[in-house]
């Protein structure tokens, strides 16, 4: 059985199906291959605004009629923005694709985005500004993010800035999706019960008269690295939060996945994680910390993020340190089948979430061309060395490359 079936349509949209015969719920989604990282300076906040405003409105429904057409089936209708992608997808019981699957055409080709949403959204989106900045362990990240890529468009707020929210109106909507919504720069994912002959078909109704447009996406290469140590008060926390990193390597780069691996061994998900055997199991400084892996098409970041009581920060930051240092040394080889079953088996667990999938799938087709099997990820896991891992550890954990964000408690 093939993993999924692609097929392009005469528009340039491609449609990518995988036929999962043991459910009962279908999943759609349309990816965008645009974000915040392509708005102009004027347009930030703007990718955001567009995917909320998405609900409120098209050419043949008003915000109730969107908002209920799948929910009254209890499906479930989303959509996210990241600094690369758009998405809209939506989940059904099987009988209810079709509706969803047009629901879907509708929201991301003909919104028709009235002025009066449009002021009733801002508020929402500046309530959303304001419930992250409320939260140290959210805005952290943020802040961390414009430290790290100071002066480039990966380092600026998805959410946008309370001066740019507050300027956008209809003309502006209509503008940036004429000018970045493209068949060819487009995705259609699906997963679920449905055969593809059924996708296909729903999707010359409702989708093959999009007309064809293409353009060529280029976004500015980040080469302007300089590590940065920043700290600042903050009213309203008792901890000391501590995030700190750099940056990694792309989609592209062959050392990603050795380093993916490294990154999961240091503060991934498992609670058996060096930084978490360390700074909490063994000293009980902390509640959580993690290390995390942001990759995109051309760069990427890692970090590494706790909050503590402040006594304690410079302890926190000192085995931090040395837990990275640690990693510069070949593993042994238990060691490192270790953290290859590991990572392997956290992999396999993920793709059983056939929503997860669907959208893994229509990012991978707008990045790559290609969606690797889990079969092609584990050759490259098994294939990974001890040398190779202490070889990105020693570049990307080198600590004068390093930069650091603390908020200290008021």
């Amino acid at each position: 059985m093939k993993e999924y079936e692609l097929h392009t349509l005469p528009n340039g949209l491609r449609l990518a199906h995988k036929q999962v015969s043991h459910t009962k719920v279908a999943h759609c989604g349309f990816i965008l291959d645009i974000g915040s990282r392509d708005e102009l300076p004027h347009q930030q906040g703007m990718a955001h605004f567009w995917e909320h405003m998405a609900f409120k409105g098209t050419q043949k429904r008003r915000a109730y009629h969107i908002l209920s057409r799948l929910e009254d089936y209890g499906g479930d209708l989303n959509a996210y923005t990241t600094k690369e992608k758009i998405c809209f997808h939506a989940s059904v019981l099987q009988d209810y694709f079709g509706q969803a699957f047009e629901l879907l055409a509708d929201i991301t080709f003909h919104s028709v985005f009235p002025e009066k949403e449009i002021h009733k959204e801002r508020t929402v989106i500046l309530e959303e500004m304001s419930m992250y900045q409320d939260d140290p362990g959210e805005a952290i990240f943020d802040d961390f993010d414009e430290l790290l890529f100071a002066g480039h468009p990966l380092g600026k707020n998805i959410l946008g800035t309370t001066a740019s929210v507050g300027s956008f109106n209809r003309q502006n909507f209509l503008e940036f999706v004429k000018n970045n919504l493209h068949t060819q720069r487009m995705v259609l994912a699906s997963v679920g019960p449905m055969p593809f002959s059924k996708v296909l078909a729903l999707a010359q109704r409702y989708v093959s008269e999009v007309p064809a447009t293409q353009a060529t996406l280029l976004r500015q290469p980040f080469t302007t690295y300089q590590p940065r140590q920043q700290a600042a008060s903050r009213v309203a926390i008792n901890q000391a939060h501590c995030i700190l990193g750099g940056p990694a390597y792309g989609l592209t780069d062959e050392r990603r996945l050795p380093f993916y691996m490294l990154n999961n061994l240091l503060g991934g998900p498992g609670m058996n994680s060096r930084l978490n055997l360390t700074l909490r199991e063994k000293y009980g400084l902390v509640y959580a910390v993690e290390s995390s892996y942001n990759i995109y098409l051309d760069t990427g970041n890692f970090s590494v993020y706790f909050a503590t009581e402040k006594r304690n920060l410079e302890r926190c930051l000192s085995l931090t340190y040395k837990e990275l240092d640690r990693l510069k040394e070949p593993l042994g080889t238990l060691q490192l089948q270790r953290a290859k079953q590991q990572l392997m088996g956290q992999l396999a667990m993920a793709e059983e979430s056939n929503l997860g999938f669907m959208l893994m799938m229509g990012k991978s087709l707008l990045d790559t061309g290609e969606v690797e099997t889990l079969a092609d990820i584990f050759k490259q896991i098994e294939a990974i060395t001890a040398p190779q891992l202490a070889e990105v550890a020693r570049e990307v954990f080198a600590q004068p490359q390093l930069s650091q964000l603390v908020y200290h408690p008021a």
